[in-house]
């Protein structure tokens, strides 16, 4: 018996045969031209932090050679490895004792991370300083600098800072030089260039979604995570200096 074949059309809904499709654009030059707009404004918003900051900073950037003396220095923790100092640590460290000797500075103020015992980035900045000729006496430490924007608040609110100069990368310089006008310090930047290594773009990736964050500590101005008692470290070691 011979068989037939029996071809079947079967309709398949139109939900389904757009499944698993791209999106199309939009049909309507109206629709496409809200599109554009829209990407336009995200463009924008996402680039309005890292403007605000070079608007602010650019014009306070100088050298260890240029920079107009200040009484103090603040130099901001980068990490340890087994206790001691990065090597951009060490690096942001190597300038502010460069800036005292040449008399740029009176006092170092080192702010870090000691939220836990066994890692305190402050006692090892002020360590790391004394080995390379900053007395003792004229370093302050604040051991609550958890992250920029705490540090420069508490520099103004705890230490009674008011101009400074401030040590830090290259790629996070402007973002301490903003943040700190931000709190109140009138400040000028002395950026540590480095090799541009992986670790150097990763600072410069990770300073493009820090941007976001620091305007908006700029603009709401939070408390840091501590605040606390005025402290008189500053006060007395520019007293002994002079």
């Amino acid at each position: 018996m011979r068989r037939v074949r029996v071809h079947t059309r079967v309709r398949i809904p139109a939900r389904l045969k757009r499944a698993g499709r791209p999106p199309l654009l939009p049909r309507t030059t109206r629709a496409r031209r809200r599109t554009v707009q829209a990407l336009m404004l995200g463009a924008v918003l996402a680039l309005a932090p890292a403007t605000w900051m070079h608007a602010v900073a650019d014009s306070r950037l100088r050298t260890t050679a240029d920079v107009p003396a200040q009484d103090v220095a603040v130099v901001f923790g980068a990490g340890l490895w087994n206790g001691r100092p990065t090597p951009y640590l060490a690096h942001r460290l190597d300038t502010a004792a460069e800036l005292y000797r040449s008399g740029k500075v009176k006092v170092v103020l080192v702010t870090g991370d000691n939220s836990r015992i066994e890692y305190d980035e402050p006692d090892a900045m002020r360590g790391y300083l004394a080995e390379r000729g900053v007395p003792d006496g004229r370093i302050v430490s604040d051991y609550a600098g958890f992250d920029t924007w705490d540090s420069c608040v508490r520099a103004k609110k705890i230490f009674g800072v008011d101009r400074a100069v401030l040590v830090t990368q290259d790629f996070h310089i402007k973002r301490a030089v903003a943040l700190c006008g931000a709190a109140g310090i009138e400040s000028y930047g002395v950026g540590v260039v480095e090799p541009h290594d992986a670790t150097f773009y990763y600072g410069g990736t990770r300073e493009l979604f820090a941007a976001g964050k620091a305007a908006l500590d700029a603009a709401l101005r939070p408390d840091p995570h501590f605040l606390g008692e005025r402290e008189k470290g500053v006060t007395e070691a520019l007293a002994s200096a002079r």
